[in-house]
């Protein structure tokens, strides 16, 4: 019996996997197999394309260490804890996301788990990269950049660049988010996924993404790293996990085994000696065996016609993605007539207020000309009066003309008096009658000025009349309806289909847990590899031009708020990189050129 099996304590045992951005709990049967467990993960979170992820797990002797499906999962020394917890992680990465990941759980779980090794910084990423990376990462946790929802200070508390980046930088939490917004702002009408998948395809293009280092030596015992990726082995120096010193592609190498601490790869040309190294301890070598093994099973199978399953899986995600794209398109349209409705709204509110100040002042006109008519009609009355009383003086002067004519007789002395006093009395008279006619005059212009006014202040009611009679409906606002649907689910067809999924094992037959070698390449793929054409990056930068300008900008922006000793090693390695034009793709083809015998001689001699 195992040293590190538990008792049995009833038929089922609690375990707890986590998937980083859940938590799953189950009731296992005691002899349930790994298999029994990857197989129920991936039936509860809807996962297809299985053949990427493992369940990973600290052993009893504190090893991390992989499930092995085919044992049971009591067998594998799993710890003595109330609860055994498991981690769901990605143990095997695409060549090309783009291409390879087709449903949106897997991308999503690829997302998080690189997202995750880049702020840890397990993932060497250059300052400028990882502020355009944290710009996709707020674009699928927040959704499109709105300007009133969006408040100064929400990024700055998201943990969004590695802890390095922002210590090398005399920036504030507000300087690195004023960055990010800039980017954040440029992504609009983006998905989740969609931003999801743009973050994994510019972090599969750093020099660290998909590699598992193991520190290993060569026979003159030079400490170097091994990395196991998803397109062969690569050989680091041990201050370099950048840049690859030499490198050989599953399409070269025949057979692998290990024997205690000494690997041991025969290539496929046969005038290439054997490709050895040692590594620190032989429970490593089981783990790097495992690997080689699953990439090479999937570098193959990138390279053959796609199984039933995958086809039904991409005519799937195509169609689902047509559908939601067909539902984005709809909600777009909803969204600009709900804008334009709230638009129309405001107009009319604003419409409401100008007829609002219109009526106002129109009132105001009318009660400023009902004043002017008063004062008019004052000044009417007042001038009829003056009339009145400037013609009752005349008659008097008539009347007292009359009198003196009647005494006229009496004397010649009183005569050439009485013509003194009459040519008097009508100069008088005719200054009063002129007066008079004048008043008559100015009384009869009032009248016709009160008049008008009057007439004015008819027109100006019946005008009020009829703007209050045709606005009449601008007092009441149609309220907007919701434009929004509810959230639909996914229809009960395809959900039968996930529950019921029967997921396949990427091996015929479970490997034996003692393995110690692996063909990798029979006799008969030899020359179909051998006329194989790998899948060149050459023109990465030219598709990406517009992208590295950017970034290039923004690396010369924040040049000058560097701090020089916080750069680290792997920081100088980069910078040498960009100057001398190299990206991670450039130096495998460099590494990967010459023969394989010439490479093999190449390692030996490091």
């Amino acid at each position: 019996m195992s040293p590190f099996r538990r008792k049995k304590s009833g038929r089922s045992f609690p375990v707890k996997v986590c998937t980083l951005d859940a938590e799953l709990e189950f009731n296992l049967e005691w002899r349930s197999t790994g298999r029994e467990l990857f197989d129920l993960v991936c039936r509860t979170i809807g996962l297809r394309e299985t053949w990427y992820f493992g369940l990973q797990y600290e052993d009893a002797k504190g090893f991390i260490s992989w499930l092995k499906l085919d044992k049971k999962v009591q067998d594998q020394g799993i710890s003595q804890h109330q609860t055994t917890s498991f981690m769901f992680l990605a143990k095997f990465y695409p060549e090309d996301v783009a291409e390879e990941l087709v449903q949106e759980v897997t991308q999503h779980l690829f997302f998080l788990q690189v997202k995750q090794a880049i702020l840890s910084m397990d993932i060497y990423c250059p300052p400028e990269a990882s502020v355009l990376l944290a710009s996709y990462a707020v674009q699928a946790k927040y959704g499109d950049y709105d300007e009133i929802s969006y408040r100064p200070g929400m990024l700055a508390s998201e943990d969004l660049l590695p802890q390095r980046v922002i210590d090398q930088y005399q920036m504030t939490p507000e300087m690195w988010e004023d960055r990010i917004k800039i980017w954040y702002a440029d992504h609009r009408g983006m998905s989740r996924d969609e931003a999801e998948m743009e973050y994994l395809k510019i972090a599969q293009d750093l020099d660290m993404y998909g590699v598992n280092y193991f520190p290993i030596s060569n026979k003159k015992e030079t400490d170097l790293w091994l990395g196991v990726t998803a397109l062969g082995l690569n050989i680091y120096e041990k201050e370099n996990k950048l840049a690859p010193k030499t490198t050989f592609t599953w399409s070269e190498i025949r057979h692998i085994s290990f024997d205690d601490k000494k690997f041991i790869i025969k290539p496929v040309e046969k005038t290439s000696p054997n490709f050895m190294f040692f590594s620190q301890k032989t429970r490593m070598n089981k783990l790097i065996l495992d690997l080689c093994i699953g990439n090479h099973d999937l570098f193959m199978r990138r390279r053959k016609p796609d199984s039933m399953e995958v086809q039904q899986m991409k005519a799937q995600a195509k169609e689902e993605k047509s559908r939601r794209q067909i539902e984005r398109n709809k909600l777009a349209r909803e969204k600009q007539l709900r804008e334009a409705a709230e638009r129309e709204k405001a107009a009319m509110e604003q419409r409401l207020l100008q007829y609002q100040e219109e009526i106002r002042l129109a009132n105001e006109a009318l009660r400023r000309s009902e004043e002017t008519a008063d004062l008019l009609a004052e000044k009417s009355r007042v001038a009829e009066e003056e009339a009145m009383l400037l013609s009752q003086k005349a008659s008097e002067a008539e009347q007292e003309i009359t009198r003196i004519r009647l005494n006229n007789m009496k004397t010649e002395e009183e005569k050439v008096h009485l013509e003194r006093k009459t040519r008097e009395a009508e100069l008088l008279t005719e200054r009063l009658v002129q007066e008079s006619e004048r008043r008559a005059a100015e009384a009869e212009k009032l009248k016709d000025e009160l008049l008008r006014a009057r007439i004015a202040e008819k027109e100006a009611k019946e005008k009020l009349l009829e703007f209050l009679s045709r606005n009449a409906y601008t007092s009441t606002i149609t309220p907007v309806p919701n434009l929004f649907p509810s959230t639909q689910v996914l229809p009960s067809d395809l959900q039968a289909d996930l529950q019921t999924l029967q997921l396949e094992p990427l091996h015929a037959e479970p490997l034996p847990p003692d393995l110690t070698s692996y063909d990798l390449i029979s006799d008969g793929d030899v020359d179909q590899l051998s006329l194989e054409i790998e899948r060149e990056r050459s023109d990465y930068l030219e598709k990406s031009k517009h992208l590295q300008e950017q970034l290039r900008e923004l690396r010369s922006e924040i040049e000058g708020l560097k701090v020089g000793d916080k750069q680290s090693e792997l920081d100088h390695l980069h910078e040498e990189q960009v100057r001398l034009g190299e990206n991670k793709y450039s130096t495998l083809k460099k590494v990967k050129s010459g023969s394989t015998k010439a490479r093999v001689a190449f390692f030996e001699e490091l």
